[in-house]
């Protein structure tokens, strides 16, 4: 019976961790379209450090107005918004119902997203 429910707790560990490897690819594979992983930018600003960084302040010439003037930081409450609807959040982050960003909305919510920022927290 000790031997049933060992392999049992391996295997589900063993999935569980195959299942958060491929989110992280799918997370990585997502991003990587417009953004390094370093600090170079691409179409988008590089993400090395961006968890914790504030708003439009990575060396990246081609910020909307928006967030060349920040005032927000990127933890997992604002990633969290930001990658779910970033039309939306750049709204709600400036008070402003004008403002605008180039990128578009990802639609990683709920879980997905917190897969996204757990990659992103992880870029150091």
């Amino acid at each position: 019976m000790k031997k049933v429910l060992m392999i049992a707790a391996t295997s589900a560990f063993l999935v569980s961790g195959l299942a958060a490897t491929e989110a992280i690819a799918g997370a990585e594979k997502k991003c990587k379209a417009c953004h390094n992983f370093s600090a170079k930018g691409k179409v988008g600003p590089g993400l090395l450090g961006v968890f914790g960084r504030d708003a439009g302040t990575a060396d990246f010439k081609k910020y909307s107005k928006a967030l060349k003037a920040g005032g927000w930081t990127w933890d997992e409450e604002h990633l969290r918004a930001w990658i779910c609807n970033s039309k939306k959040a750049v709204k709600e982050f400036t008070g402003d119902k004008k403002a605008k960003t180039k990128m578009p909305p990802q639609k990683m919510c709920g879980e997905k997203g917190d897969e996204v920022i757990a990659f992103l927290k992880n870029l150091k």
